[in-house]
């Protein structure tokens, strides 16, 4: 009986070695190799516009404590303001604003707030600990924006000058679920959107 018992608990640590190296394969093979950032073309006259990165997860975690989405453009008026916007299927959410330098380029970063209200669609609830720490709770209430391919779109204020290009919003990833998961149990992230 022992033997049997001994032969058991050896197919048992077997299988489970073979089931770690199972997921750590499928972890590094699912892992993909990081593009190189976008880079404005110096020889392109006209209005141009690029998005580093050029595909976000819409995971709570990933976009905002991991994702710095910074748009960049060349070709616009010097001092003129420029509004970027996510556009498809009905879908016009503002992202970004920039102010044109006196070579006709411009950076504009994606904030928190606009990251929040117009990607999550959630609402941000603040609260303060015994200490007088401040601990945000990401409410979400809605769908996120829809996962799919956009036009992202500058648009200057003053000039009529527009560029485009495109910008992937994707699904999050299973272990970018997993981790928004343990920020639910951990009260960082309170989902509140009705079960599909």
């Amino acid at each position: 009986m022992f033997s049997r018992q001994k032969k058991n608990s050896v197919n048992l640590l077997i299988l489970a070695g073979l089931f770690i190296v199972g997921v750590s394969f499928l972890i590094v093979g699912c892992a993909s190799t990081p593009k190189a950032p976008a880079t404005l073309d110096p020889a392109v006259k006209k209005p141009q516009l690029i998005v580093n990165p050029d595909t976000i997860s819409l995971g709570v975690d990933k976009l905002m404590n991991k994702t710095t989405i910074v748009f960049e453009g060349s070709g616009f008026k010097p001092k003129d303001s420029v509004f970027i916007s996510l556009i498809a299927d009905g879908i016009d959410v503002p992202v970004a604003s920039g102010v044109v330098g006196s070579n006709g380029t411009f950076k504009a970063s994606v904030d928190t707030l606009a990251k929040i209200t117009g990607l999550l669609r959630a609402t941000p609830r603040s609260t303060y600990a015994k200490d007088g720490k401040q601990l945000v709770t990401m409410v979400l209430t809605q769908p996120t924006i829809p996962p799919g391919e956009y036009t992202a779109r500058a648009t200057s204020m003053i000039s009529d000058k527009t560029a485009d290009t495109k910008v992937v919003l994707r699904k999050p990833s299973f272990g970018e679920s997993i981790v928004d998961g343990l920020g639910g149990a951990l009260g960082k992230i309170e989902d509140k959107r009705p079960a599909n």
